[in-house]
């Protein structure tokens, strides 16, 4: 399971992405669209446009994490839209979001 704590930083992508992309497709997401350095020790958290699938991108100091989480059935609820490119996200949001319990509030920028 992923490591979280309060203080981990989490960033949502506001917009859907393409899942066949790999960890470096993710990574270029990160720097160019998102204006983000993929190497800080942030929780980056995508959505597949269908809203089945999740995948958390994460550098550890000597290589990225690439994690998905895909639902069995149903599909994630109440994820951000907004005009912000990222979404701040609690540790504990990620907790109920990854374990497709309930649908969390966001932070909104």
């Amino acid at each position: 399971m992923l490591q979280l704590s309060a203080q981990t930083a989490i960033l949502l992508a506001t917009q859907p992405q393409d899942f066949r992309k790999g960890i470096d497709g993710f990574v270029a997401v990160c720097r160019d669209s998102l204006q983000q350095n993929p190497r800080a020790d942030i929780r980056f958290v995508f959505i597949n446009k269908s809203r089945t699938m999740l995948r958390v991108l994460t550098y550890d100091g000597s290589g990225y994490w690439l994690m998905t989480k895909r639902l069995s059935k149903g599909r994630f609820q109440n994820w951000p839209n907004s005009q912000n490119k990222v979404s701040p996200m609690l540790a504990t949001e990620l907790r109920v979001l990854l374990k497709g319990e309930a649908n969390p509030t966001y932070k909104k920028v």
